[in-house]
């Protein structure tokens, strides 16, 4: 059954969030355009940037919901993507993707403000299902854009980075990947990596940092199990999960399955 923020409220679209990201981001004031569909987000949670850890009596006192928004791209935000995730031959329009913030927890259990981008028809979903990983203790490392690795998925896989939105090909093929149009995110890449085999006996394995979590009997922190919290909640919210592919292994990977 789908499930909505209790506390979400839409803003006018003349509201304006003070989002400021943190480093690895570079230095620019990222005060963002108008909100849609945006989280009734009280001053508090927007004291806190990307990346940045809040204190727990912080965000229990206010509500986890109110460190959940879903915007149009500010303009510092799209600034940082272009050239980047946001490529000059980039065949989605701006006005279809959507700037989600959020709160996740760390396997150490601490609260840390993340940020995605993905498409609009899947962004309220997308921070519906992460309020309820967050409120459920599911841990995810690090959600930051990609744009903070020059968009290069290796380097922000190899980070643990959850992400959403790049423009790019599937890897070995010709085919645009769901990334391109910020219908799929990769969570906790490292330890949940890409495998395929490939013509010739070779094999890719993606980070290639990452040949020990194959193994998916071993037990390590991070790793996405069938029927764990984050796989029924994208796959009852109707994405497909990489990691029950039969030519390759995805098993970070949630992509939308609607048309």
């Amino acid at each position: 059954m789908p499930f909505y923020l209790s506390s979400f409220v839409l803003w006018s679209a003349m509201t304006c969030c003070a989002i400021r990201p943190s480093l690895p981001s570079p230095a620019a004031d990222a005060s963002c355009g108008a909100p849609v569909e945006c989280a009734n987000s009280a001053p508090a949670a927007l004291t806190y940037s990307p990346g940045q850890e809040v204190p727990d009596h912080v965000w229990q006192q206010q509500g986890a919901a109110v460190f959940f928004s879903v915007s149009e791209l500010p303009d510092s935000i799209f600034r940082i993507m272009q050239g980047k995730s946001y490529k000059a031959n980039c065949g989605i329009p701006r006005t279809d993707l959507r700037y989600v913030r959020c709160l996740h927890r760390t396997a150490e259990g601490k609260a840390v403000v993340g940020e995605l981008v993905v498409n609009k028809r899947i962004a309220q979903t997308v921070a519906d299902i992460f309020l309820q990983l967050f409120e459920n203790g599911y841990p995810i490392e690090r959600m930051r854009l990609v744009d903070y690795w020059d968009a290069v998925d290796e380097r922000a896989m190899r980070a643990n980075n959850t992400s959403a939105f790049n423009f790019r090909y599937i890897s070995h093929t010709r085919k645009i990947s769901k990334h391109g149009l910020g219908l799929a995110i990769d969570i906790n890449p490292l330890y949940n990596p890409y495998y395929k085999k490939l013509p010739g006996g070779k094999s890719v394995c993606e980070p290639s940092t990452a040949t020990r979590y194959l193994d998916r009997s071993r037990r390590f922190p991070y790793k996405i199990i069938p029927g764990d919290l984050c796989h029924r909640l994208f796959t009852q919210h109707g994405f497909q999960w990489g990691g029950s592919w039969k030519n390759s292994k995805d098993y970070q990977h949630f992509e939308w399955a609607g048309n």
